[in-house]
């Protein structure tokens, strides 16, 4: 499927136009086009290439899946890989979107449709008094709704890290259970990581003025995108650490719990271990104190009785039984 517009003079003239048309379009100084591809066919991308001129690595590295997100800079166009993330069942779905600007254009290639395009065309037409900006006008609602949903998930991941906290000290969950969440936690933040960190160095290169693809009406706006992509990057080095805090402190319960385990039974073999001495003793085929008496037998058994009490006494005030 394939989304089209022109904006002529910082209005919107026509949308949903043939991208055949594209070429005609972009060489009228006065248009600013926009088209978005999903999961194009190389030979789709052959001929974007040949109509806006772009340089063959920059479109290789749309055909190569899992690129760092980055922005290079061509004679004639700049490229930039970022990432949407959504979850998917709890497990982090990163949607990769190659972006190539030029004077006039911008082109979005998405790797599939999971990452929501509409919500980026809303974001252009509830700000549409600064689509005279031009290009700049139509890459800062991409980033933002970019750099918003890692808010926005980031924000999804703090509440479940506070949830895990919650759940380690009330014993809600067993062993397998928050090992198994510990885990999935720390490998969606990992991936997470790796999608939203390098986006500081790409909203920071654009702003940079030898680029002249930021101009200073829209720099502000830009400078906001940053702040924004910095506080998720900052946040999600927190809970990175939380994550870590958690399955720490979960081994160390587990070592303490398995310290008072041993204690209990420790102490419960050291109570049984009287009685099957004395027992033992008394059991031997050898002449002893009150064999054959009833008085040897309750001697026998008040002893038991006696010893085992005191050493259960003595352990329980020691907590370990």
């Amino acid at each position: 499927m394939v989304r089209t517009r022109l904006y002529r003079n910082g209005v919107l003239a026509e949308k949903g136009f043939p991208i055949a048309e594209v070429s005609d379009h972009v060489s009228d100084p006065r248009n600013v086009i926009w088209f978005d591809l999903c999961s194009p066919t190389p030979a789709d991308l052959g001929v974007i290439a040949e109509e806006l001129g772009l340089h063959e690595l920059a479109v290789e590295d749309v055909l190569n899946d899992h690129q760092r997100p980055k922005l290079d800079v061509y004679d004639s166009h700049l490229f930039l890989t970022v990432y949407g993330v959504h979850l998917d069942d709890g497990i982090l779905d990163p949607v990769e979107i190659s972006v190539f600007v030029t004077p006039n254009a911008l082109v979005t290639v998405r790797e599939n449709a999971h990452f929501d395009i509409d919500e980026v065309v809303r974001r252009w037409d509830g700000n549409g008094r600064l689509a005279e900006h031009g290009v700049s006008f139509l890459l800062h609602g991409l980033l933002d709704v970019v750099v918003d949903g890692h808010f926005e998930l980031i924000q999804e991941f703090d509440g479940m890290v506070e949830e895990l906290e919650n759940e380690l000290f009330s014993g809600d969950l067993g062993n397998k259970e928050m090992q198994r969440r510990t885990f999935g936690m720390r490998k969606n933040m990992v991936g997470f990581r790796r999608a939203v960190l390098p986006m500081r160095e790409v909203v920071n290169s654009l702003i940079r003025r030898d680029l002249h693809i930021v101009g200073p009406a829209m720099a502000p706006y830009y400078q906001d995108v940053y702040d924004h992509a910095l506080r998720v990057a900052e946040w999600a080095d927190s809970l990175r650490e939380l994550i870590g805090n958690i399955r720490e402190t979960h081994l160390t319960q587990q070592g303490f719990h398995m310290n008072e385990i041993m204690k209990k039974v420790t102490s419960w073999a050291a109570i049984i271990a009287v009685p099957t001495m004395i027992t033992g003793f008394y059991g031997q085929n050898v002449p002893y104190p009150g064999a054959g008496q009833a008085w040897g037998f309750w001697t026998s058994t008040l002893l038991v009785v006696a010893v085992s009490a005191t050493l259960y006494a003595a352990f329980k005030k020691r907590d370990w039984l």
